[in-house]
């Protein structure tokens, strides 16, 4: 007989392999890797995201990870830019990579440069040195100035496997989005590892999970066979979902506290789930800000998501969606308000 979990009992499951129950006294690279990757459109979001996930995080640590090539920013799941570590971006980056050049290759068609060509130079231009997009595109426009400068750095976007190099997303600098190919930047070619391995590695942090639920995660399809093959744990869900799990995964009783926490924008708890009711049941679309990160995200009440924060003019304002009490977030809010931006105040806007 298949376990039934409550929607509660999937909340408090999720939030204790997201380090969103109890802080974890590890390291950031440690953690990254557990996530399966940070979100990073936004590139400032991953330190407020670890921030939120352990304790005595610094940001002086991602910073230096950045910097020597140990994590790397690069387009992989949902074809969005995430940080990962140097050992999964070379596993993993193969798997997307085939996704983005088969989804994007049509409709690159009506340049005169073959997509083969492309490559090459492209390649050849990011080897010498980081280049921006812009940069890029005016470039290859010049081998073939009778096709668009942007239309062609769009087809090296997606034909050569790339990644972002510092400043960008290094703390307390900034810079353009400059792109290099990942084995110059990272000294090693690509490999490429069974669909098992990142399976089990969402899992390990999202899960329990639908089929479809890991699919929206990694942006793959035809995982099914990948499951069936897996021996993993079956549950149901109330709505009589089939979810699949690691069998020594932690799923705490949903008695378990859930303390409140406040989230980067961009948050891969909020948007790694087909059915995404087991921490937004009010199904809010999430919110995807501008900007480079650090400044706005959301938070968890009782482990659900109840609200926004923003931090401008000197104050952290809370935003929630309904008139709820906020008494037990204000010191972690206080406590994010110290961290980021000394000396601004923390302000509840009610709705």
């Amino acid at each position: 007989m298949t376990t039934t979990l409550s929607r509660r009992a999937l909340n408090r499951a999720t939030l204790a392999r997201q380090f969103l129950l109890e802080r974890r006294a590890i390291g950031a690279l440690e953690a990254i890797e557990h996530l399966g990757g940070m979100q990073s459109q936004a590139p400032l979001a991953p330190y407020v995201g670890l921030w939120s996930r352990l304790t005595g995080f610094a940001p002086a640590e991602l910073s230096a990870l950045t910097e020597s090539r140990q994590v790397v920013r690069a387009h992989l799941m949902r074809t969005t830019v995430h940080l990962v570590s140097a050992r999964d971006c070379r596993n993993w980056y193969a798997h997307f990579h085939r996704r983005k050049a088969a989804a994007f290759g049509p409709h690159l068609r009506g340049l005169s440069a073959s997509l083969d060509e492309v490559r090459a130079e492209a390649t050849r231009l990011l080897d010498e040195r980081p280049r921006t997009r812009a940069e890029l595109g005016r470039l290859l426009a010049e081998r073939w100035p009778g096709d668009d400068p942007s239309a062609l750095s769009f087809a090296a976007a997606q034909q050569v496997a790339i990644c972002q190099v510092p400043p960008r997303g290094v703390w307390g600098r900034t810079g353009p989005a400059a792109w290099t190919t990942i084995e110059t930047w990272l000294g090693e070619p690509l490999h490429t590892t069974p669909l098992d391995d990142l399976v089990l590695r969402g899992l390990g942090a999202f899960g329990p999970a639908s089929v479809a639920d890991l699919q929206v995660w990694s942006g793959l399809t035809r995982l099914s066979e990948v499951v069936a093959r897996l021996p993993l744990r079956k549950f149901k869900t109330e709505t009589d979902q089939i979810v699949y799990d690691l069998p020594a995964a932690p799923r705490p009783g949903e008695d378990v506290p859930a303390p409140p926490r406040l989230l980067p924008e961009y948050d891969n708890l909020l948007l790694s789930h087909q059915d995404r009711s087991r921490v937004n049941p009010a199904n809010r679309r999430v919110p995807l800000p501008p900007g480079n990160g650090a400044t706005t995200g959301t938070f968890l009440v009782d482990g659900v998501w109840e609200g926004t924060w923003q931090l401008r003019d000197g104050k952290l304002r809370l935003h929630p969606y309904a008139k709820i009490d906020l008494d037990p977030l204000l010191p972690e809010a206080e406590s994010l308000c110290a961290w980021l931006a000394p000396g601004a105040d923390v302000e509840v806007v009610m709705p």
